[in-house]
């Protein structure tokens, strides 16, 4: 197997274990969509307007702010009108948002280290 190979399915592994270990969570699953508002949110540079997410995410303006109406029901994130344009939007970060994002990192390299050490008992068995 070539070596990106190796690299996607390392990538492809973690992945599933992130996912499984936040569905395995009790609280309230977000959706990819949902997560992406987040991700884009919390770590590109702002201000982020329910346009511009659009945008990067190509989707809709309403498919964001059902994104965000979901993810402030949560208290991930908050709206606030742009002063300097009442009619722009302005998503906001949260302190359980940014707790969310903490734990998402740690999600992500808790499933990092059990891939690798999967990987690196199967490679003990060859």
């Amino acid at each position: 197997m070539a070596s990106n190979n190796n690299g996607s399915e390392h990538l492809i592994r973690v992945l599933q274990e992130t996912m499984v270990a936040l569905v395995r969570r009790d609280v309230d699953d977000l959706s990819s969509r949902q997560l992406g508002v987040m991700l884009i949110s919390y770590l590109s540079d702002g201000p982020h307007t329910v346009r511009g997410l659009a945008a990067k995410l190509n989707v809709s303006k309403p498919a964001i702010t059902r994104a965000l109406d979901r993810l402030a029901d949560h208290e991930l994130t908050r709206r606030k009108h742009d002063p300097s344009d009442r009619r722009s939007v302005l998503v906001q970060r949260t302190p359980k948002g940014n707790a969310f994002m903490r734990e998402l990192r740690n999600t992500i390299l808790a499933a990092e280290q059990r891939v690798n050490e999967a990987a690196k008992a199967e490679a003990g068995r060859k």
